[in-house]
């Protein structure tokens, strides 16, 4: 195999399973990954705990000032996975809580929060070989990039996934409080003005609702070695 270096963007809804497969799929082959979705969940906590967020409304001219008080990175761990800092502290667990996740979307369709974090994706990607997950990777943050996959399931599929992966790390909520959160992510996503969630034109789609982890995985790295194969003809 040659030592192409490429760009791999993987798009998707919430909750899709996006995130474990890129994860996988950058150990596999040896790339970078990078969690988009943990940036902006990182800036919501931070909006959230100098209370700039109240009943699912973003004071978004006081956090679009506060901007350059925030900085958000990565920490690779032991066990290959990253761990996200805010101002360096470790928030890895604590985005992931649900009142993260229920007023994330609110935060992420603010265009100066996007314009910034895009910004900071770009230059993470300048050397390529990353796999990098999102709303708008293969759209707005590496539209040129040589492999995008666009990743969907049913919302009931996703909210039961999300469902058990917070109760395994011992989040209280309920399945219908997760699928509630689930479309209304959805729609916010698909709706909004900057970037919105959509398939890029050039994007392999797959849909693993009735696939399992192994099989996904293994969909995934037959794509990858598919394209890496073109480079060398």
């Amino acid at each position: 195999m040659i030592d192409k270096k490429i760009i791999i963007a993987i798009d998707g809804y919430s909750s899709s399973g996006k995130s474990s497969m890129a994860r996988a799929l950058a150990s596999r082959i040896g790339y970078r990954y990078i969690d988009s979705g943990a940036m902006y969940r990182a800036v919501t906590l931070w909006a959230m705990r100098h209370g700039l967020i109240a009943a699912g409304v973003v004071d978004a001219d006081n956090l679009v000032a506060s901007l350059g008080e925030i900085a958000v990175d990565f920490m690779p761990m032991p066990d290959g996975r990253q761990h996200t800092l805010l101002n360096l502290e470790d928030v890895e667990e604590e985005i992931r809580r649900l009142e993260v996740s229920n007023n994330v979307s609110q935060v992420s369709v603010i265009p100066a929060v996007r314009h910034r974090l895009v910004a900071l994706q770009q230059s993470m990607g300048k050397s390529k070989g990353i796999v990098m997950d999102g709303r708008d990777i293969g759209t707005t943050v590496f539209p040129d990039a040589e492999m995008k996959v666009f990743v969907t399931a049913s919302p009931e599929t996703r909210a039961q996934r999300r469902y058990e992966e917070l109760k395994a790390k011992g989040v209280e909520s309920t399945y219908d409080e997760v699928l509630e959160n689930v479309v209304t992510r959805d729609h916010i996503d698909e709706t909004r003005e900057e970037s919105p969630l959509r398939k890029a034109d050039d994007a392999v789609v797959l849909d693993n609702s009735y696939m399992t982890v192994e099989e996904q995985d293994k969909w995934l790295l037959d794509l990858y070695e598919k394209i890496i194969a073109a480079y060398e003809d």
